[in-house]
């Protein structure tokens, strides 16, 4: 049965990625994104492959953009079925330089050089906006169109940094950890209107916002790609490929009973102790 599904942040490489699979099962898609460039271009990808889909600019900060863009979905899909959220990022003033701090960064003079005492406030609310409230608000707009409807849900873009803090990204781990904590509550909340709230945690995929940290210009791996790979014990990046198995079950009548889950995809590193 055909759904109108409704992606924040499906600009971005693995949500317009889920955007065509979901397409290619016959749903209707949204396509919300700060950028209306890259909103349209995803959109006219998924027209021209035979699906339906409608690229719309909406700042999932802001409510009244969100509202603005539902009734817009209103008017030529219809109302929201499944909201998948998947805006969200990091910020350079939320992330310190090194991995651990040492007694000689108090010396260290260069521009830009962050210990967690140079974080600045600002950047990490901005962190913790972008992901948890961008989950939060898109979540208040478009879940009320699914109550008293079948087959409703809430698909959020969790992380590994959810279950245990990478180093130097201090913001980006907490707000995640925020949005699963969330996901969790939101499915007690809508457990009596029968509305499931479930997420991905997507491991490490390489993505616009963290190629340059993970890869060199001539694509070798960084001193963190490395560790990164060393710790996956598939021993590889995901694709993003890689996650629509997992949102076709969850946002399908075959996961009718599973709510408040947060599911890693990530090669196993949650997996792996180290040794």
């Amino acid at each position: 049965m055909s759904k109108v599904i409704v992606l924040t942040g499906a600009g971005g490489v693995l949500c317009s990625t889920l955007a065509r699979a979901l397409a290619k099962e016959g749903h209707k898609i949204a396509v919300l994104d700060l950028r209306i460039d890259a909103a349209n271009k995803v959109a006219e990808q998924i027209n021209t492959e035979g699906g339906i889909a409608i690229g719309i600019a909406a700042n999932v900060l802001e409510k009244e953009s969100l509202e603005v863009a539902k009734t817009e979905i209103h008017n030529q899909l219809g109302t929201c079925d499944i909201l998948i959220n998947g805006a969200g990022g990091n910020h350079p003033l939320g992330t310190t330089s090194n991995a651990h701090l040492l007694e000689d960064d108090f010396l260290n003079k260069d521009d830009g050089f962050k210990t967690f005492f140079d974080l600045d406030p600002n950047g990490i609310k901005f962190v913790f906006d972008l992901n948890f409230i961008g989950t939060l608000l898109p979540t208040q707009v478009f879940a009320k169109d699914m109550i008293g409807k079948k087959g409703c849900s809430v698909l959020n873009i969790s992380s590994m940094n959810a279950f245990t803090p990478l180093t130097k990204i201090p913001a980006y781990s907490g707000a995640k950890a925020a949005v699963s904590n969330f996901t969790q509550w939101l499915a007690v909340h809508f457990s009596k209107v029968g509305v499931r709230v479930n997420a991905l945690a997507p491991g490490f995929f390489l993505t616009d916002q963290n190629r340059t940290l993970l890869t060199t210009k001539n694509g070798d791996l960084t001193p963190r790609g490395n560790t990164i790979i060393e710790q996956t014990p598939m021993g590889k990046f995901g694709e993003p490929e890689d996650l629509i198995g997992t949102t076709l079950w969850l946002c399908g009548d075959g996961a009718s009973f599973v709510t408040g889950v947060v599911i890693p995809i990530d090669g196993g590193f949650s997996a792996f102790s180290g040794v």
